[in-house]
């Protein structure tokens, strides 16, 4: 029975998950209607993106700064971009950091962390709860990212060490690393 609940738990996770994504594309379809671009007039997309110099970016880009809420980075207007979970989870971005989004002359989306908050170390365990992965530390639940979960290979029960901000309240946490299972 308990597995048949793990997978249901999981499955929810990649609906999440899928629907997430899906928010997304809807947003960067959007973004494309609002530059008054087709899809279909759209640049193919490259193997190799180049990096991100000056000259890559181009002299039309757009930059935007704002403030990372657990998934996304919200805007001075208040509107919400969408940051790259891997991205997310391999800086460890934590809520309250200051991103630095740039849209480049060809659309792309080019983040860098300008400003992180101070932090702030708990151990706790994963859980998953209703499709969301959930670290208890410290007597509170904090959300963390599938992507991190996949790419560290933990699973529900295990003790991982998650990095929250110094301070205030938290609704999200990067996972560091994974201590192992109880």
């Amino acid at each position: 029975m308990a597995e048949k609940s793990n997978k249901q738990e999981a499955l929810q996770a990649l609906a999440n998950q899928l629907e997430a994504a899906e928010a997304s594309l809807r947003e960067i379809h959007k973004m494309i209607s609002e530059l008054g671009v087709k899809p279909e007039d759209l640049p193919k997309p490259n193997d190799k993106r180049p990096a991100a110099t000056p000259a890559a970016v181009g002299s039309n880009a757009k930059v935007i700064e704002g403030r990372f809420d657990g998934q996304g980075m919200v805007g001075p207007n208040g509107k919400t971009y969408p940051v790259p979970a891997n991205y997310a989870s391999k800086s460890k971005l934590v809520e309250g950091d200051t991103l630095k989004l740039t849209i480049a002359d060809d659309g792309s989306f080019i983040y860098k962390q300008i400003g992180p908050v101070e932090r702030k170390k708990l151990i706790g365990k994963l859980t998953l709860d209703d499709g969301q992965y959930k670290v208890e530390a410290g007597g509170t639940a904090y959300n963390v990212l599938f992507a991190s979960v996949t790419y560290f290979k933990a699973q529900p029960g295990d003790e991982v060490t998650v990095v929250i901000p110094a301070e205030g309240s938290a609704s999200w946490a990067a996972l560091e690393a994974v201590i192992g299972a109880e």
